[in-house]
C-alpha cells in the first residue's frame, strides 16, 4: 500500500484518476459545512512540505514503473493539495514520468498567491470552487481561516482564469438554506462569468457532509440553476460507468481511497469490473475489523475509511 497515493478513484468527472495526497488528513484553508472528508484538523494558509514530495515522486516513479494506469493523476484527497509548497514539482515530475494528464482539485483559497498560480499553470486540469458571494455567504459555507477575504479569493481566481491555458473548472456547491435561492445563485453566476471557466459543474451534498446538518437540494433545483451561468452548467450525475482497467484491488488499496473518498458498494464495485457481490464481501470483511464504517446519507450508506496515519476520517 501506498503512503500517499490512493485508487485509482471511480470520478463522476474524471474517469479513472489516481490520487495523490499532499497534506495530512485533513490539513486545509476551510472547514467547508460540505465536505465528504470530515472536519478540518488543521485549518491554515501557511504553505510547507507537508508530506515530503521525493518521497511522493518516488512512489509515482514505482506506480508508474509497475504499469499504473488512469485517465488523471490528481492532486488532491484529504486536503488543500496546493498549501505543500512542492505540488508544481509533483505535477511536473509526473509530466517527466507518463503522458497521463494531471488535475488538480483545488478550493482555490490560494489561488491570490503568484507562486501557487505558476504552479497550477502546469497541471493539463484544474478545478476550482465558488459558492459564495461575498464574505458573510464564504463564512457561512465555507468556515475559512480567521482573517483569509473572499474578496481575495475572488481576484485570485480572476487572475488564474487569465492565465491558465489548460482546462478550467468551476464547481459551484449548492447547500440547502445557504446558497439555494435563485438571486443567490444569479449572483454567484455572475462572479463566475468574470472568472471564465471552460466547464461549470453544479454539484451538492451526496456523500456523508461534515456538518450533518448540510442538506442537498433537488436535482430539479439545479438543473434550475444551470441556465444562469455562461457557459451553462452541468449538473454532475450519479457514477453511472464502468472502467475496465479498475480490476485490482484489495483491503490496503480500498482502504486508501476510503480514507479520502467516501463510497456506495456500488461504487466500490467498479474497482472489480462491477462485481457488486465480491464488494459487499471486502466491505463487510473490512467492516468487522474496523477498518471502515458505515454512514447514512438520506437513504444511501456510504463506507468511510482510516487516513494514512491510522485516525478515523470523521467523528
Amino acid at each position: 500500500m501506498y503512503r500517499y497515493l490512493f485508487g485509482p478513484v471511480p470520478s463522476r468527472r474524471l474517469g479513472s484518476s489516481f490520487g495523490v495526497d499532499l497534506v495530512s488528513a485533513k490539513t486545509c484553508s476551510f472547514d467547508c459545512v460540505f465536505c465528504q472528508v470530515g472536519r478540518t484538523g488543521v485549518l491554515t494558509i501557511d504553505r510547507k512540505e507537508y508530506v515530503p514530495v521525493s518521497a511522493v515522486v518516488a512512489e509515482l516513479q514505482d506506480w508508474i514503473g509497475h504499469g499504473g494506469k488512469a485517465d488523471f493523476i490528481t492532486l488532491a484527497g484529504a486536503g488543500e493539495p496546493t498549501l505543500n509548497v512542492g505540488f508544481g514539482h509533483v505535477i511536473d515530475a509526473i509530466h517527466h514520468l507518463s503522458k497521463i494528464k494531471t488535475a488538480i482539485l483545488s478550493n482555490g483559497s490560494l489561488f491570490y498567491m503568484p507562486e501557487v498560480r505558476l504552479d497550477a499553470c502546469m497541471s493539463d486540469l484544474v478545478k476550482v470552487s465558488l459558492g459564495a458571494w461575498d464574505q458573510d455567504s464564504f463564512e457561512k459555507l465555507n468556515q475559512p481561516i480567521a482573517g483569509l477575504k473572499f474578496s481575495s479569493v475572488l481576484e485570485g481566481l480572476r487572475v488564474f482564469g487569465k492565465e491558465f491555458k489548460g482546462v478550467l473548472w468551476l464547481e459551484i456547491f449548492v447547500v440547502a438554506g445557504i446558497n439555494d435561492q435563485k438571486e443567490s445563485m444569479q449572483r454567484i453566476a455572475d462572479l463566475a462569468f468574470e472568472i471564465g471557466p471552460d466547464h461549470i459543474h453544479l454539484n451538492t451534498v451526496v456523500r456523508p457532509p461534515a456538518d450533518h446538518s448540510a442538506r442537498a437540494v433537488s436535482l430539479k433545483v439545479l438543473e434550475q440553476f444551470a441556465s444562469l451561468f455562461s457557459p451553462v452548467a452541468e449538473v454532475i450525475p450519479s457514477f453511472s460507468t464502468r472502467d475496465p482497467s479498475m480490476t485490482d484491488g484489495g483491503k490496503k488499496n480500498i482502504a486508501g481511497l476510503l480514507a479520502r473518498h467516501p463510497c456506495r458498494i456500488e461504487d466500490v464495485a467498479m474497482l472489480f469490473g462491477g462485481d457488486c457481490a465480491k464488494a459487499k464481501v471486502l466491505l463487510s470483511e473490512m467492516l468487522s475489523q474496523g477498518d471502515v464504517r458505515l454512514e447514512m446519507h438520506g437513504e444511501q450508506s456510504f463506507y468511510t475509511g482510516v487516513d494514512p496515519d491510522g485516525c478515523k476520517n470523521r467523528t
